[in-house]
C-alpha cells in the first residue's frame, strides 16, 4: 500500500464526523457502477482484522460543486461481486509481500 492513502470523511447516522482510509476503488462493467472500499483511518490492515467498509461511489457531476456520494450496495449478488473484488485485491497484496 502507499504510504500516502486518501482520507475521507463521512457521516453517521447522528451527524457524527467518521474519518475513514481509502483502501482501493474500482469500476464494474455488469453493473456499470464505481465501488470505494474504505476502513476507519488509523487502523492498519496489515496488523491484523480491520472492518472494511464497501460502497457504490457516484462520482460528482461536473458542476455541481459535491465530491461524489456514496451508497450503500443492497443487492447481495452485487455485494458477493465487491466481496470477490475486495479478496482478490486482499490475495494480491498478500502475494506483493
Amino acid at each position: 500500500m502507499n504510504d500516502e492513502q486518501d482520507i475521507i470523511t463521512l457521516y453517521d447516522e447522528n451527524g457524527d464526523e467518521e474519518l475513514f482510509e481509502v483502501l482501493f476503488t474500482f469500476h464494474n462493467d455488469d453493473y456499470n457502477r464505481d465501488y470505494i472500499i474504505v476502513y476507519p483511518a488509523g487502523a492498519d490492515p496489515d496488523e491484523g482484522t480491520v472492518d472494511m467498509y464497501p460502497f457504490i461511489f457516484n462520482a460528482p457531476k461536473e458542476d455541481d460543486g459535491t465530491e461524489g456520494t456514496f451508497d450503500e450496495i443492497e443487492d447481495d449478488a452485487e455485494f458477493a461481486m465487491v466481496e470477490a473484488a475486495l479478496n482478490q485485491y486482499l490475495d494480491e497484496m498478500d502475494a506483493k509481500d
